[in-house]
């Protein structure tokens, strides 16, 4: 059950490896440990935030392409994962051919929507992973979320994919969803050693002032090693700068939240 309460993010950005699947995966873990309730929805087709929480892709049967085609109802497709307080809807490889299959459907853009509406569990947070471009998929997912929260890898020509997707959310808005909110930007594989880093994120922060979370996640190996022990890096290494940073995220995502809602 989606209630007035759940947080729908939309997590998007159509440039590959900025950090998108790994920021969902972590920013989850720290939300379930918030003693959040969380819902992930994997909609890229490559399915790597199923199998980053350790879930075997081709044992999934009852997955995220079934539930958008209609074929299953969304509540069979949760599954609980090794997290307490942590759930997720796996993704298929099907899902990659989505896009020609609704090609004439009439009001394509809504079917994820449509489905979330359906989920008869309280969630906090639902985040969905978006695949990395801005097509059907990520357009049902901003279609379907209150939230658009953007992972931004701090590197030279961050600023100009980031129009392109900021045009797109008024589109949206414009046409589809007139409440879709820019909840924020995160800073991901920021290295202190490198002057481009510095001075790109000087950039992000002028251009889009408060919309740029505080915190900034790192480059950090254990990060990367996490996923292929099918581990969040909270559970992976709880020490490490990765983790605080997520930790710190989540905090700082709860604590917005709260004073939106008028919570102490």
């Amino acid at each position: 059950m989606t209630t007035i309460n759940t947080n729908i993010i939309a997590v998007a950005n159509q440039k590959g490896g900025v950090g998108k699947t790994t920021t969902v995966i972590n920013l989850a873990t720290a939300m379930a440990a918030c003693n959040k309730k969380v819902l992930i929805i994997d909609s890229d087709p490559q399915g790597n935030a199923s199998t980053g929480l350790g879930l075997e892709k081709t044992l999934l049967k009852n997955n995220f392409y079934d539930v958008i085609r209609g074929d299953l109802s969304i509540n069979k497709s949760i599954i609980k994962t090794q997290i307490p307080n942590l759930f997720i809807i796996p993704t298929s490889m099907d899902l990659a051919v989505i896009e020609q299959e609704f090609v004439n459907l009439e009001k394509r853009e809504e079917k994820l929507k449509k489905e979330i509406e359906k989920i008869n569990m309280v969630f906090d947070y639902i985040l969905i992973d978006c695949p990395p471009s801005l097509g059907l998929l990520t357009l049902n997912a901003l279609v379907a979320s209150k939230n658009l929260l953007v992972p931004l890898q701090v590197e030279f020509y961050a600023l100009e994919g980031l129009t392109q997707l900021i045009e797109t959310v008024n589109h949206i808005r414009n046409n589809y969803n007139k409440s879709l909110n820019l909840q924020g930007i995160v800073l991901t594989m920021y290295d202190k050693r490198n002057k481009i880093s510095e001075l790109v994120a000087h950039d992000v922060k002028n251009f889009f002032n408060e919309k740029v979370y505080k915190t900034i996640i790192p480059r950090n190996v254990k990060i990367s090693e996490a996923p292929s022990h099918g581990m969040p890096i909270l559970m992976y290494d709880i020490s490490c700068s990765g983790s605080q940073a997520y930790a710190s995220l989540a905090a700082e995502i709860i604590n917005q939240e709260n004073k939106l809602n008028g919570e102490s």
